[in-house]
């Protein structure tokens, strides 16, 4: 394979995006869990990118924030003061690549369905062809809105005409321009302090170049299916982009050994790592940075955000769990709620109703039934009964349980932190446990109890009494 030629990128994402209605600049709104920016930046870095300048303008602060944690240096932030189009965007970016040669790929930070293949293939024609500048073009029955692509009597281009600008005759022009260019880079810098803003907006054009590299030699096209290219202007567009991401998703898992059994209604980010023979149930929301071991079996509704599962690991239906590590072997649910902070050893078994919060819980041990277990440390084979609370919190403080090796704690018991269980011991129903418990000690804290002989039947007689009178 020949290698290619050395690029770098610049990518727009200065627009306010007033369309989106909101207070979150437009490039940051979140598809598969990722702002949309980062897409045609992930996809210039893919196909081989040196380096990646993205303009910046509204929301600047945030989308630089942004940029900086996802990307970690790789990209660096031009600012665009005042919003004066797309010519004077670019050259905001030209300082950060003043040293380098070759070509300059442009972008728009809007597109998420642009891919790294679309990227490379551009700067592939355009060294293929020699051309100083090389462009993307695409057909739509109706390009209403879009800048036309003009060509000549030969068919080669030589300008593109802004909607606004364009004639009728040429706004029948079903070629349009996806804003996706190749710059050889020397030609770049030259061109763009030359632009004017001759034109109904007042503003400079980044398409101008076109003209300019038409009339010094032949522009290089490549046309592309306009699926990939649409950029993203409201929510409806949004939802739409996400759905088509969606859609590539489920198509790749299939492909690398997993059962989507619902890809419309799975919501998987892009962040999320699945190995072999995993399989997600209906409704399943996998969310952050999850990451998913082999045969792993998810079920029905189960959300997880920033969770770990290790192998074999079965999550029964409407599993809740966010920012947990889950062992080997272990088995959650149905209705389990892990909240964050919980490592979870092999074979665990956590069931229906039971919330646990900060609890690393070796391997073996197990809570099936309704059960609250904050701030803890458990350790192997222990048994939590139902209906068992660890009482960790006293109002200003939490406090830390500790249950030893094959401890048994009986149903309806409450372990008033800070407290140990020493290893076996053995901690009857219903028992308020308030001191440290010795290993293989048993502790017991009920009220006596007591039968009365046939005061029940005088208890019925007064309470139904009572009713009666109440219902006079």
């Amino acid at each position: 394979m020949t290698q290619r030629a050395k690029f770098s990128a610049i990518v727009m994402a200065a627009g306010q995006g007033t369309r989106m209605h909101s207070d979150l600049p437009k490039v940051l709104h979140p598809l598969l869990g990722r702002p949309m920016v980062s897409f045609p930046v992930s996809a210039a870095l893919e196909a081989g990118a040196e380096r990646v300048v993205v303009v910046l303008g509204h929301g600047r602060d945030a989308v630089s924030s942004s940029l900086a944690e996802r990307f970690d240096g790789r990209v660096v932030s031009a600012l665009q003061e005042a919003q004066r189009g797309t010519g004077d965007a670019a050259r905001c970016a030209l300082p950060a690549l003043e040293d380098i040669d070759g070509r300059v790929v442009i972008l728009c930070g809007d597109t998420p369905l642009l891919t790294s293949g679309c990227v490379g293939a551009l700067v592939d024609r355009a060294s293929a062809e020699g051309a100083k500048l090389a462009m993307l073009t695409s057909v739509l029955d109706d390009a209403s809105g879009y800048g036309r692509i003009i060509r000549d009597g030969e068919g080669h281009i030589t300008a593109i005409r802004e909607h606004r600008d364009c004639s009728e005759a040429e706004r029948a022009i079903g070629e349009w321009n996806p804003g996706v260019f190749c710059v050889e880079a020397g030609f770049l810098r030259a061109t763009l302090d030359t632009l004017s803003a001759d034109n109904d907006q007042g503003e400079l054009y980044l398409t101008d170049l076109v003209e300019r590299a038409a009339g010094d030699s032949r522009v290089a096209a490549l046309p592309w299916p306009a699926a990939d290219l649409h950029g993203i202007n409201d929510r409806n567009q949004l939802i739409a982009c996400e759905r088509i991401l969606r859609l590539r998703q489920a198509e790749a898992l299939g492909r690398a050994g997993v059962t989507l059994r619902d890809p419309e209604g799975s919501f998987i980010d892009a962040d999320v790592q699945l190995g072999r023979d995993v399989t997600l149930e209906a409704g399943v929301q996998l969310r952050g940075k999850t990451r998913i071991g082999d045969g792993v079996h998810i079920d029905v509704g189960c959300v997880l955000t920033n969770v770990t599962v290790a192998t074999g690991t079965r999550l029964l239906p409407y599993t809740v769990a966010s920012d947990s590590q889950v062992g080997a072997g272990a088995q959650l649910g149905p209705f389990s709620h892990l909240r964050p902070g919980n490592e979870l050893g092999d074979g665990v078994r956590i069931g229906n109703f039971v919330e646990l919060k900060k609890i690393r819980m070796d391997q073996g041990s197990k809570a099936n039934h309704l059960a609250y277990l904050g701030d803890g440390d458990i350790g192997r084979g222990v048994n939590v009964g139902a209906g068992t609370i660890f009482c960790n919190y006293d109002g200003v403080m939490k406090h830390k349980t500790v249950l030893e090796d094959g401890v048994f704690i009986g149903s309806d018991s409450q372990l008033v932190a800070p407290i140990t269980i020493g290893k076996d011991a053995y901690v009857a129903t219903g028992t308020t446990v308030t001191q440290d418990v010795p290993s293989e000690a048993l502790a017991i804290g009920r009220a006596r109890q007591q039968n009365k002989a046939g005061l029940a039947t005088r208890l019925w007689q007064r309470l139904r009494a009572q009713a009666a009178r109440a219902k006079k």
